[in-house]
């Protein structure tokens, strides 16, 4: 018998006595076990075992349903894959004009118009959620390609190995507790639940947490099959973003200009009222009147490129967008893709061109910084906030323009100075 089939339980009444082992569903089957008393477990000689023991005692104790449990973690391997994409930080860092230019084209606009026409319950969703049916549909064009790209992996192993490898493991978990209660609610199968190697799942890729608990019909049919349905999919995300606070009716982000001598530094500072961004010089990009409250609404200026490239007031819904998923790039290219589809023309300021920084120039410009006293945070090759105000108070020091954005002729200063310097990092 298969070493993996004696893994499991070792507390009393987790296994029906003399009841034989129920396969997976949608993983790895084992042979049936019999006893008269609890499974007790042969050997624990992996990382994942010992991981997979672990949990299931714990998750048990706090009451989630033994039976489920037993079954689905039977038998059940670490994927590979899973862990290898996990532990792998990209080398180079993606500009983020390249991210949008990527996002928002001409074709991918066609096909959503397209796609549109067939969605008849898509003015049900908006009216009932205040979300834009614009807005979903750049979503769902993002996360999958309008559900040609959902993932396939069985998203239960996929947690289960990112949990044992540990470095998302309270995520992880607490994702694994909800597929526990998906499938023991009959909400969803274990054969359903597939998706990303990271655990996001369906048309609109949503974490197990999410689907649990705003998973809604879209289509009228009773179902939430935000798999196979692309309204189910669309409502789901808007009953998402309407948890996280989107505000029916009002703006996510807009282009601006700006004038000359503009103080860069302002950016990602306080909120302003476009009425007040327009008094110091940052304007409609499209030149037109702002609707109704919009000229009062509390918006923050951004330079993603520096001073080279678009600016754009943000409001409070373009955060709703980065609660979905936590990225300015990703929140940009939706908002500017659900403008696209909604009439406005381009940007008016294009994405200039830039080299990628790779993860030793990020590493050395956060390290120069340290070193000539800007940077005080984690040296993680993430250009972050904080990374971004030293950059910009670097920049001040300097007389250049203090938008926070690194440029290799920036870089090569940085490690200039930070040579003359000689001092050691903090």
């Amino acid at each position: 018998m298969d070493r993996r089939a004696f893994l499991l339980l070792t507390l009393a009444g987790i296994a029906d006595p003399g009841a034989a082992a129920q396969p997976t569903s949608g993983g790895p089957s084992s042979p049936p076990q019999t006893g008269a008393g609890p499974m007790v477990v042969s050997s624990i000689d992996t990382p994942f075992e010992a991981w997979m023991h672990d949990y299931i005692q714990r998750a048990i104790a706090q009451g989630l349903p033994a039976e489920v449990i037993r079954r689905e973690f039977d038998g059940l391997t670490p994927d590979p894959d899973v862990v290898g994409f996990d532990g792998r930080q990209a080398e180079f860092s993606k500009p983020i004009g390249d991210y949008v230019r990527g996002a928002v084209t001409e074709v991918r606009l066609a096909t959503a118009q397209r796609r549109r026409l067939g969605l008849t319950h898509l003015p049900d969703i908006e009216q009932r959620y205040g979300v834009p049916g614009e807005i979903l549909i750049s979503i769902w064009a993002m996360e999958s390609g309008f559900g040609a790209v959902q993932g396939s992996k069985d998203v239960l192993r996929s947690l289960a190995s990112l949990a044992s490898a540990g470095r998302r493991r309270a995520w992880a978990e607490g994702q694994l507790d909800e597929i526990v209660r998906i499938i023991a609610t009959g909400k969803a199968s274990r054969a359903q639940l597939k998706g990303s190697w990271a655990g996001a799942m369906g048309q609109t890729q949503m974490e197990p947490s999410e689907y649990l608990h705003y998973a809604v019909d879209g289509d009228g049919d009773g179902r939430a099959d935000i798999w196979g349905s692309p309204e189910d999919a669309l409502a789901s995300a808007a009953h998402l973003l309407q948890h996280y606070g989107w505000k029916r009716g009002e703006p996510w982000d807009r282009e601006v200009l700006l004038r000359p001598g503009f103080d860069y530094s302002l950016a990602e500072g306080p909120s302003q009222t476009p009425i007040d961004w327009a008094t110091i010089g940052a304007t409609r990009a499209d030149g037109r009147e702002w609707r109704g409250g919009e000229s009062l609404l509390p918006a923050k200026l951004v330079l993603p490129a520096g001073a080279e490239g678009p600016a754009f007031l943000i409001f409070d819904n373009h955060m709703v967008i980065r609660q979905y998923n936590n990225s300015i790039a990703y929140a940009l290219s939706v908002g500017l893709f659900a403008d696209r589809l909604a009439g406005d023309g381009p940007l008016v300021t294009p994405w200039p061109h830039e080299t990628p920084l790779s993860l030793a120039d990020r590493l050395d410009a956060q390290n120069a910084l340290a070193r000539l006293g800007f940077y005080t945070g984690t040296v993680d090759a993430m250009i972050g906030l904080n990374t971004r105000v030293a950059l910009r108070a670097w920049q001040k020091a300097r007389g250049l323009p203090a938008d926070g954005h690194l440029t290799l002729d920036q870089l090569d200063r940085l490690r200039s100075e930070a040579a003359a310097a000689g001092a050691p990092a903090p």
